[in-house]
Order: structure tokens, then C-alpha cells, then sequence
């Protein structure tokens, strides 16, 4: 995209790819998780004047192309969407899920990349990481 966000005296463009994971990477994240913590993710992200540009939710860790404003630090977004998904999860499904680690959910800490022209080649990437990931497994079958 070659169109640039506004702030009051800012013109800007900042993109990163951020992956996490939850606690002992378990995978938690299928059935009706997966369905809801987009939506959920999104709309955190417009409260900080963010936006999810892209999105897959694999089994056992998050994929996410974010535009955040340079007024933010990438950790300050990423804490509070990992905190308040965290405290989300724990009040919708904390009830009816035994084991369930609810506030305590994510991992501490992600991994980030800064996006400039290889945005094409990460929106690909995450779209396609699920099919990889079942490929490179059926790999290890044969070992």
C-alpha cells in the first residue's frame, strides 16, 4: 500500500510482523478460541488507533501484520492486547474450561520484524504458515 497514515503533524507508515505464543505453547487456540480472538484482536488494536493488516491464528502461536502509530511502542500495544486478551478469554471461557490458565494465558514476550517493502512477501507468509507447518510435519513423519 502506498498510502500513508495521518496523526496531527505526522505522516507515517509503520508496520511489524509479531508472532506469540501461549503459555508452554500449548494449543489452546482451535474450536472456539480461534473463531473469537480475531475479532477480539482487532478490535484492541482500534483502541490504540492500531490496525490488523493480516492475521492467521495457528494451533499453538499468533501470526500478525499490525500498523501501529509511531506515537506507540510496539511493546506498549503488545502488552495491552496480550492483557486484555488475556483477561477476555479468562471471563468467557475461564468458566467452562477446567485447566484453564485465564489471565495467565500468553507467554511473556514475541518476536517482532519491521515491515517495509517485503510487506507483500509477510501478508503471504502468514497467510500460508498453516499449510507449512502441516507440510514440514508430514516431513518429520518420514525421519
Amino acid at each position: 500500500m502506498d498510502e500513508f497514515e495521518s496523526l496531527s503533524h505526522t505522516k507515517w507508515e509503520c508496520k511489524y510482523h509479531v508472532v506469540f505464543i501461549p503459555k508452554c505453547r500449548r494449543k489452546a487456540l482451535y474450536g472456539q478460541l480461534r473463531e473469537h480472538l480475531g475479532e477480539v484482536f482487532r478490535r484492541l488494536a482500534e483502541q490504540k488507533q492500531c490496525r490488523v493488516e493480516e492475521g492467521h491464528l495457528m494451533p499453538d502461536h499468533v501470526h500478525m501484520l499490525i500498523s501501529i502509530p509511531p506515537k506507540y511502542a510496539v511493546s506498549q500495544v503488545m502488552g495491552y492486547m496480550k492483557g486484555k486478551s488475556a483477561i477476555h478469554l479468562a471471563r468467557v471461557y475461564g468458566e467452562k474450561k477446567r485447566n484453564f490458565v485465564g489471565r495467565h494465558f500468553w507467554a511473556r514476550g514475541y518476536f517482532v520484524s519491521t515491515v517495509g517493502r517485503d510487506e507483500g512477501l509477510i501478508r503471504e507468509y502468514i497467510r500460508n504458515q498453516e499449510a507449512e507447518d502441516r507440510r514440514l510435519e508430514q516431513l518429520q513423519l518420514w525421519r
